[in-house]
Parts: C-alpha cells; structure tokens; sequence
C-alpha cells in the first residue's frame, strides 16, 4: 500500500509518500507545497490542490491521509489551515483515493507510543522509523511522514475515519 500523508496549511503543505509493507515503511517521497502570502487565499488552495493533483499522479497513491484540524487559539489561521485540508481531501476524493483523518494525538500516539509526544521526539522516532539520517524540513514534513507511518500501522481500522 502506498500512503500519501499530508499535513496541510496555507504557507506550508507538507507531503509524505511511504509505502507499506507488511510492519515496514519505505519512504519514496516527501516535501512541501510552499504559496506566498502575496497572493490570494484564492490562488493559494489552487496552488496546493495543482501541487498535491500532481502527486498523486506521479505516486500513484492507494489512498491519502490528511491530518485533523487542531483548533488552536488563532481562529484567523484554523480557517487557513480548514481550508487547505478541503482542498487536499478533494485532491484526494477527486482522484478516486479513499481519505482517511487522523488527529494530532493519534499520530504521535503512533510513532511514538505517546500522545502528547513533543515535536522532537515525533521527528527522531519519524528518522528511525523510515532510516533517515535528519528529520526533513520544515516540520511540516517531518508530520506528514508520521502521518502516513500512523495510517500504516492503523490500516487495520484502530482510531481512524474515512471521509
């Protein structure tokens, strides 16, 4: 199975491909989709769903799955991010993938057999999970790939949601 993670924002879209096999995850992509804050919110998503679009065709994903929101105490950037994650589950659903959601605490949960996991201990259990020298930048990545490590051990149905 091939996961396409994303961990979705406005300014910074993180993306991780691994494939699944068996308890392994081998890692055959990651980065981020990048828009500037000198364009529309408009052209912004159309730049995030064209990027995450050609992805998905390059990869060949057998399904996407997306973080949950997190609503922190910036209302202003939870619509942002809102925004992005509709735009990377149409991206998804558009392309026929079955998408699945995964909350902050289910990640971490995951990877590092603790919820509430700092972000350090998140990217050193991401890097010796996949056999990565260095956590990718930005942190954006570094989630997305835990995102698809927690849908691969989580195929079998615990704690996830299809859309």
């Amino acid at each position: 199975m091939i996961v396409l993670g994303i961990d979705p924002g406005i300014a910074i879209t993180g993306f991780g491909v691994v494939r699944v096999e068996q308890n392994r995850h081998i890692v055959l992509g990651y980065g981020a989709i990048r828009t500037s804050s000198q364009e529309t919110t408009a052209r912004r998503l159309e730049a995030i769903y064209g990027g995450l679009s050609k992805l998905i065709a390059e990869f060949e994903p057998d399904c996407l799955a997306v973080e949950e929101l997190f609503f922190n105490k910036n209302s202003a950037s939870a619509m942002q991010v809102g925004q992005a994650r509709g735009v990377a589950i149409l991206a998804g659903t558009h392309a026929g993938l079955p998408v699945f959601e995964y909350t902050p605490l289910q990640v971490k949960t995951a990877v590092t057999g603790y919820g509430r996991a700092a972000k350090e201990q998140v990217a050193y259990m991401v890097c010796t999970l996949l056999g990565l020298e260095n956590p990718p930048q930005p942190d954006d990545v570094t989630d997305a790939l835990a995102i698809c490590i927690c849908h691969g051990y989580n195929a079998n149905n615990w704690g996830r949601r299809e859309r």
